[in-house]
């Protein structure tokens, strides 16, 4: 059994477990501030993460990535943010669907690509792979079928609840016969139960931001990191853009949540016409979807010399 390492990177990366149980803790011991840990949780995790995609996408590093990739890192997003427009104002709740899926497949890609960038090991790595989009396939059916299409009322919770355990620690216990317990396994759980929220909250946005909490934590600690090394790394003290400077990195996006967090609140207001601002935060939300399956592309060079190459020198 491989020794667990304590830090940082443990809390924030590799397991962050304690986000969703302090999120759980708070939403079910005191229920009348939910409403209060949704805006806190948007403001401090979910839209400082999506905030994060700027700066770390137009660090001067990528700047020859963005020039040689005009149609992917320009022409792409901008034809993303026309069709989010019309999907958000003529299909809403078909748009909604797609980004309701666009938000899980991102969020597993990320899984994946965490629990790749610790697991050695070809076959073991390939059993995370499979299993990690075995459960959010099977919990993006449950939250489907609960809240797009509700089939699976509250009467079925508990035995929806039952089959998962089931498959669940099957699959664990596994894992741990043929990999035994590491470090390892703990990066797998966090990207097999990242959406299991799907299968008891009652509210869709819980389902949503409980378990993603970790996401967040995941992307906020590894952007900042690279984003550290990168200006450690630059020789060169001139032709700096404003999103190198370590100190505007915090400042981007930290204005990026305040101005999405509180555009994000109008879609509880009973203005129709505010409660559309709402599309705002949503096409962030899209782009930073699209915008990191190409920033984290490793297949590209560009982003195994200016990504991979730091993410290596602090990961363990």
């Amino acid at each position: 059994m491989d020794k667990i390492k304590l830090d940082y990177q443990f809390l924030f990366v590799k397991f962050p477990i304690i986000f969703p149980l302090i999120y759980g803790f708070v939403l079910y011991q005191f229920p009348a501030f939910e409403t209060e840990l949704i805006i806190i949780t948007i403001l401090l995790l979910a839209e400082t993460h999506f905030g994060a995609t700027w700066p770390f996408m137009f660090n001067k590093k990528n700047s020859s990535y963005i020039k040689n990739n005009k149609i992917g890192l320009i022409t792409i997003p901008i034809v993303i943010v026309a069709l989010s427009l019309l999907g958000f104002f003529f299909i809403n709740k078909f748009f909604l669907l797609i980004f309701f899926a666009a938000n899980m497949f991102h969020v597993t890609r990320q899984s994946f690509g965490i629990s790749k960038l610790y697991c050695k090991n070809q076959n073991e790595n390939k059993f995370q792979e499979n299993s990690i989009y075995f459960f959010s396939f099977i919990f993006f059916l449950i939250g489907f079928f609960r809240f797009f299409l509700p089939i699976i009322n509250e009467e079925d919770i508990l035995l929806t609840n039952i089959i998962i355990a089931i498959i669940f620690f099957s699959i664990c216990f596994f894992y741990l016969l043929k990999y035994s317990f590491s470090e390892n396994f703990l990066v797998f759980l966090t990207g097999c139960l990242i959406f299991y929220p799907m299968c008891f909250v009652s509210n869709p946005i819980h389902a949503i931001i409980m378990g993603v909490t970790m996401h967040y934590t995941q992307y906020l600690y590894l952007t900042y990191n690279v984003h550290k090394l990168r200006k450690n790394d630059d020789s060169d003290n001139n032709n700096k853009t404003f999103s190198d400077n370590l100190y505007n990195y915090f400042v981007i996006i930290f204005l990026y949540s305040i101005i999405m967090g509180g555009l994000s609140m109008f879609g509880k207001v009973d203005n129709d016409y505010l409660k559309q601002l709402i599309i705002v935060p949503i096409l962030g939300q899209m782009l930073h979807f699209y915008l990191d399956s190409q920033l984290w592309k490793f297949s590209e060079k560009s982003n195994r010399d200016n990504t991979l190459f730091y993410l290596k020198k602090f990961i363990s």
